[in-house]
């Protein structure tokens, strides 16, 4: 049965309550509930009993469902662990002891935040409290050192090999695939994203322009000014958050924490990856390419993950950091901590089921081809990326309602599945950023001890700033079919449009000591 323009129902449901609840979950849920409705011939009680029977049961009960939250557990565990073993404190420390200037503080901020790129929330509460007495002690705003650690957070989650995202967009992808009956890797599919999410490197270089540079504007170079000539980190009346997430970071004591209890298990879990690849795609009876394009790509990342987190609890119980009891209280609490990706993944993998049986795919497919051009597809998912996740304020629910749209549009009409998914991630990352109600945002401002409205109006400017560029990298590179001149394009951009607000939006001071030279 043909449902035509009704098979949009579910999807627009999930979105419209997504962006009036702010709450993805419920939002989900109706929509699987919708489309399970009418599938049931419009009995909605019949459309409850399958909503679970045919859609989130049969969800969770699939293999690879299984595989990618088993893996996810396994990440909220190693993140317990390098939590508990105090590696990156031990890596702050030591750059601590190197910075002794302004520059030199934000460029440490921007090191840390680019090496913890494999959770966001670890990340930005973890660089946030250890960087900010260096910041304080010289003079570098609240604001400024808030704003490097969000914009470094979730970026990096996405262009890292391995990450809480990584796996969670693998999921989506895995499960799309399947549906549309293709044949790949979703992990290379993942990589081949990496290089095309435009606005994730854009968010990267805006921060290193402003770091060599020191060329802020807006209330950005006011907070900065008042810093260097007040020493005030903080604006007056500022309310910096002092919430449980901040408190959960108390730092380990400096005698027991070490560098190698954060590089070690992560350069097992990166450097395991790609033998396993081979393993699982029957190297050598294959060769290399035919190994990678046939590898279990969420079994690899599944055991790389698992001997990382071994080896990680192995070094806390000999450093006697924990004993063995503590050891399994800290697994069970990682596995609890992605209890809110598991009820997202599988409510995303349900309204993928629901809308494949509606045939809304099919639907946005024939309307894609006949009314738009591909060159504007791209553009068009990142503004919806970048709607539904400011207005939610979150990535996750973002990624789960886009995905399973994009990836069939981008099939039909032969854009590179890489752009098309790398459209909605960077989409995703540019609202998170622009959203005062978006976790990420909120645990930055937690963790920098920043005053949270004015953490998120003074990264406002630099935000819309990468986006606006990231809007004409992705156009041109829908146009051009080139990834190289739609990026190139976009830094281009990026630095004329920051040196015209640096001109026109500087601080006061700043503007007086320019004319005086």
């Amino acid at each position: 049965m043909s449902f035509g323009i009704l098979s949009l129902l579910p999807p627009v449901l999930a979105i419209v309550l997504a962006l009036v609840t702010r709450n993805v979950i419920p939002a989900l849920f109706c929509g699987v509930w919708l489309g399970a409705t009418m599938l049931a011939g419009g009995n909605p009680a019949a459309g409850l009993y399958n909503s679970f029977g045919d859609f989130i049961i049969p969800s969770v009960g699939d293999e690879w469902s299984v595989t990618v939250l088993i893996y996810c557990g396994l990440f909220g565990v190693l993140i317990g662990v390098l939590q508990r073993t105090g590696g990156a404190q031990a890596i702050a420390r030591a750059i601590s002891a190197r910075v002794a200037s302004r520059r030199g503080a934000q460029g440490a901020t921007l090191g840390l935040g680019v090496l913890i790129f494999f959770e966001d929330y670890f990340n930005a509460l973890t660089v946030g409290s250890v960087m900010r007495p260096i910041s304080d002690r010289l003079k570098v705003s609240r604001e400024k050192l808030a704003y490097i650690v969000d914009s470094t957070s979730a970026p990096m989650c996405l262009l890292g090999p391995v990450s809480t995202w990584v796996v969670f967009v693998m999921g989506l992808i895995g499960t799309q695939l399947t549906a549309m009956e293709i044949d790949g890797s979703e992990y290379l599919i993942y990589l081949s994203s990496i290089p095309l999410n435009f606005y994730a490197w854009l968010a990267l270089g805006m921060i290193v322009y402003i770091v060599v540079t020191q060329h802020d504007f807006g209330p950005m170079a006011r907070a900065e000014e008042r810093a260097k000539t007040t020493g005030a980190v903080m604006a007056d009346g500022a309310q910096p958050p002092s919430g449980h997430e901040a408190e959960e970071m108390s730092p380990v004591p400096e005698a027991t924490a070490r560098k190698r209890n954060m590089l070690v298990p992560i350069a097992v879990l990166v450097g395991m990856i790609p033998p396993l690849f081979l393993w699982t795609g029957n190297f050598p009876e294959n060769d290399l390419v035919t190994a990678v394009g046939e590898a279990d790509g969420g079994q690899s990342i599944l055991i790389a993950t698992l001997v990382a987190v071994a080896v990680g609890l192995t070094m806390g119980m000999t450093q006697k950091l924990f004993d063995f009891r503590e050891a399994m209280d800290i697994v069970v609490d990682g596995i609890k901590s992605m209890t809110l990706v598991y009820i997202i993944l599988t409510l995303a993998w349900s309204i993928g089921s629901v809308t494949s049986e509606l045939g809304t795919a099919d639907y946005l497919v024939t309307l894609a081809q006949a009314n738009i051009s591909p060159s504007v597809v791209p553009v068009l998912l990142f503004l919806i990326g970048a709607l539904v996740a400011f207005t939610t304020g979150t990535s996750y629910g973002t990624f789960a309602i886009l995905i399973p749209i994009a990836m069939p549009v981008a099939v039909a009409m032969d854009l590179p599945l890489g752009l098309a998914i790398a459209a909605v991630l960077s989409g995703g990352i540019f609202g998170d950023h622009c959203s005062p109600i978006s976790d990420t945002t909120i645990l930055s401002s937690a963790g920098s001890s920043c005053d949270h409205i004015d953490h998120v109006r003074t990264q406002l400017p630099y935000a819309i700033t990468a986006g606006v560029s990231g809007i004409l990298a992705f156009f041109i590179a829908g146009l051009s079919g080139s990834a190289l001149v739609g990026g190139v394009c976009g830094i281009l951009t990026l630095v004329v449009i920051a040196q015209v607000l640096r001109y026109f939006w500087r601080a006061p001071g700043d503007r007086s000591s320019a004319q005086q030279g």
